[in-house]
C-alpha cells in the first residue's frame, strides 16, 4: 500500500498534465514555494499558488501542449515524497528528454515546497532558453 502522499503526488501529475489547476488548488499550499534551478526563463524560485500556476501554463504555452512527465518511482514517507520523471517536450526544433528528480516537501496534506532537479541542467536550458 502506498503512503497517503504518495497518492497526493500522483494525483498532482495526473492535474498538471490534464491541466485541472483547480485539483491543483487543492493540493498545493497557498504558500507553496517551487524551485526549478538553472539560467532559463523556467528557472527560479517561484511563491504562492498564482506564481507557481503562472509557471505552469507557460510550460504548456511554450511546449504547444507537447510537455509530458512520465513517472518511473514515487517514494514518500511522511514529510517527503521523491519522484523519478522521464520530462519530455517539444520548442520549434528543440526537444527535451530528460530524466530528472523532483523533491516534494509536504505538510498537513499539502505541498508546501518542490526542488526541481533536471538530470541534464545544461540541455534543460537549452531547451527552455532565455
Amino acid at each position: 500500500m502506498a503512503h497517503p502522499n504518495e497518492e497526493l503526488v500522483r494525483k498532482g501529475y495526473e492535474a498538471f498534465l490534464g491541466g485541472d489547476f483547480g485539483a491543483l488548488n487543492e493540493l498545493f499550499a497557498d504558500d507553496i514555494v517551487w524551485h526549478a534551478p538553472g539560467r532559463s526563463q523556467m528557472s527560479g524560485d517561484w511563491r504562492g499558488k498564482d506564481e507557481v500556476f503562472t509557471q505552469f501554463a507557460k510550460v504548456f504555452e511554450l511546449t504547444g501542449g507537447t510537455f509530458q512527465l512520465q513517472i518511473h518511482d514515487v517514494i514518500g514517507n511522511d514529510e517527503h515524497v521523491v519522484v523519478l520523471a522521464r520530462a519530455t517536450g517539444q520548442i520549434d526544433d528543440r526537444s527535451l528528454d530528460d530524466n530528472g528528480v523532483q523533491v516534494f516537501h509536504i505538510q498537513d496534506g499539502k505541498v508546501t515546497e518542490q526542488w526541481l532537479h533536471p538530470g541534464d541542467l545544461y540541455a534543460s536550458d537549452e531547451f527552455w532558453g532565455q
